[in-house]
């Protein structure tokens, strides 16, 4: 099978820019990994962002933009194009040698128990604009089958760990947003599922407390101090009592129990319910790993890395330390996932979403 050559862009919950990754591959095993690159949004992308976030709450059709959802969706493809020009005129790539562009967007909606998942940018558009095939709506078919339509990056999580003959089982721990995880053994479909809160609970913090969108080295937190009753209060979420595969919306969790601490305390406190609360996500494994790999913005963090590793008991390597690329591992996985739509390959599995049987999705706009 000839290797597709396919740029993938993740534009994820963080909202802090849009990752540029480009990959050869098969769309199974064979893997070759290119030069990746960033995009920021401005303040008013993210502005504009959190507003649609916030309209989007009240919507029961994934296709309306009502309010701020709308020049929101034009954003975001005009972002994700420049953020591909860019990319190709740096790393001086010829657009003719792109198969693909695989394509995430923006989830401002995830409610799968409604059968509900909203991602606004327009696919079709953006192949318009980059006069390149582009792949995307990859979450709808799944959770309109009755899936979670999340995680969708647990299938190249397997890949990369097969292909680099790691030992396994091994688990994936992806820290963006929203925290999950993917259990991969030789053989055997991937188990995943969210674990609960990533960075988002304490990068809202920081830009209501602080204005800027992140605990930068985990340095507020480091000086803070864990307020045991709020995280036990931040625990008791039913989300955690749920069986897997399950998936959650960036906004499933308050930050009411941290309102009243300092702004290092509540960040301490939020940083001990990421790492806590991926900890006890192990409990629903079939097997102690014997390699924990943090993927994500979260593996930057190092009060971040040091719960979690406390709370683990288990020793963890981040993505970079074998040769990965945590800051665009999701941006890498929408490029084998758009080759896996392209060739029919399933995307999800009965272990990573509850999809009633293997799923493939996406949809192919040509320019």
């Amino acid at each position: 099978m000839p290797l597709v050559r396919a740029i993938g862009l993740m534009s994820g919950t963080s909202m802090d820019g849009v990752d540029v990754a480009l990959v050869e591959t098969d769309g199974e095993r064979a893997i070759r990994l290119g030069p990746t690159g960033f995009q920021a949004y401005s303040e008013e992308d993210g502005a504009l962002l959190r507003a649609a976030i916030k309209e989007a709450e009240t919507l029961s059709d994934r296709t309306a933009r009502p309010g701020a959802l709308e020049p929101a969706d034009r954003m975001i493809v005009a972002r994700h194009a420049q953020a591909v020009e860019a990319f190709l005129a740096h790393h001086r790539i010829d657009r003719a040698s792109v198969d693909l562009v695989g394509f995430h967007g923006q989830t401002v909606l995830h409610r799968p128990q409604q059968r509900l998942t909203v991602q606004i940018g327009d696919g079709a558009a953006l192949a318009c604009a980059l006069a390149l095939p582009v792949a995307w709506e990859m979450r709808a078919a799944d959770v309109a089958a009755g899936g979670q339509g999340a995680p969708l990056v647990p299938v190249w999580h397997r890949a990369l760990a097969l292909d680099a003959g790691l030992e396994t089982p091994l688990v994936a721990v992806n820290i963006g947003g929203v925290g999950n995880l993917t259990f991969v053994a030789e053989g055997e479909d991937p188990i995943a599922f969210d674990t609960g809160p990533g960075n988002a609970l304490l990068d809202d913090l920081m830009l209501e407390r602080t204005q800027i969108a992140c605990d930068v080295d985990g340095m507020a937190a480091a000086m803070g101090k864990v307020d045991e009753a709020a995280l036990a209060e931040l625990l008791a979420h039913p989300y955690f009592a749920a069986p897997a595969p399950k998936s959650l919306d960036r906004n499933a969790f308050s930050r009411a129990p941290v309102a009243a601490l300092s702004t290092e305390d509540a960040a301490a406190t939020l940083t001990a319910f990421t790492a806590r609360s991926i900890a006890r996500a192990f409990a629903l494994l079939p097997a102690r790993p014997r390699r924990v790999i943090i993927c994500g913005g979260g593996a930057h963090n190092p009060t971040l890395m040091r719960m979690l590793g406390e709370a683990l008991g288990l020793a963890l390597s981040t993505a970079d330390e074998i040769g990965w690329n945590a800051a665009a591992m999701e941006a890498q996985a929408f490029a084998f996932l758009a080759v896996r739509a392209q060739r029919g390959l399933p995307l999800t599995f009965p272990t990573t979403t509850g999809v009633p049987a293997p799923m493939t999705g996406g949809r192919i706009s040509r320019p």
